[in-house]
Order: C-alpha cells, then structure tokens, then sequence
C-alpha cells in the first residue's frame, strides 16, 4: 500500500449545516475563493451529512470540507479550514 491511501479514509463527518457554514465562512475569509469555487465546481446534491478529512498539507492542523464536485471530474471538491487553505479533491 501507498502512504496516500490512508490519506483518502474520511476522519469525522458533518451535518449539512455545519459544511455549508463552515465553506461561507471560508469564502468571506478568503479572497477569492467564492470565483474559484464557481470556477472549479458544481452544487453538491442534498445529504444529511458529508465527510469530512483531515488536511494533508504538513503542519496544518485543518479540516476538509466539501464545497462542491470537480468540474469534469469524479470527486468530491474541499477546502481546508486551516492554516493553509488549500483545495483539495477527494
């Protein structure tokens, strides 16, 4: 086994609510996530809940969650709620 395959193993997961205020308050802290977001993605369909991963970025100690599917892809499209604030695909 690869070391990135543990990395793809969901830590926790989110109500709904939670993913979708935690990516507004994402968007509003960093400039010009909201053009990227629309740029790079589409809606996500109703769940109750999502997954959410821990961030691989070494040192940061963020939270990935969903904001969307990659355009042209299949996967699932997250931003890191911590120091790095990366986009990830999951």
């Amino acid at each position: 086994m690869t070391s990135n395959v543990g990395q793809n193993y969901p830590y926790s997961s989110e109500t709904d609510a939670d993913r979708a205020s935690a990516v507004a308050a994402l968007t509003k802290a960093q400039v010009g996530l909201t053009d990227k977001l629309a740029a790079e993605t589409t809606p996500l369909d109703a769940q109750d809940r999502w997954w959410t991963w821990k961030c691989p970025t070494p040192g940061c100690r963020g939270i990935l969650h969903a904001a969307g599917y990659a355009h042209d892809l299949h996967a699932v499209y997250v931003v890191c709620d911590g120091t790095c604030a990366k986009t990830f695909l999951r």
